[in-house]
């Protein structure tokens, strides 16, 4: 199983971004698929779950309304639009995966990360 990620970069305050998680080993759509993000100092464990998307769609709280989750079943490749991004959006930004449909926000249920993308958002 392997994911990548990317589309991070830097960005201002109210700027826009989108984040793909090409996926191979599991199937978007059939897997649940998840976007996570760490600051500085942060470790895995403490990675805050800001997306999932399986049958359904999760978001964080602070990025509902801001933050779309979609997923390409023919590239298997899933995206998050990240609009009106302000610097509290600022972390490493990491795809992960579990098998099946799962609705859980723990990084530990996640069995297989990417390897982040980085974005920085200025004020």
């Amino acid at each position: 199983v392997q994911l990548q990620a990317s589309g991070g970069g830097l960005a201002r305050t109210g700027d826009s971004l989108t984040l793909s998680c090409a996926v191979s080993g599991r199937t978007v759509g059939r897997d649940t698929i998840a976007w996570f993000r760490q600051t500085p100092g942060q470790e895995r464990q403490d990675s805050e779950l800001v997306s999932f998307i399986n049958l359904s769609t999760f978001y964080l709280d602070s990025v509902k309304g801001r933050f779309t989750i979609s997923g390409d079943n023919v590239k298997n490749t899933v995206y998050l639009q990240m609009n009106s991004l302000t610097p509290e959006d600022t972390a490493m930004y990491y795809c992960a995966t579990t098998k099946g449909y799962r609705r859980t926000l723990r990084p530990i249920d996640y069995d297989y990360w990417g390897q982040g993308t980085l974005v920085t958002v200025s004020s």
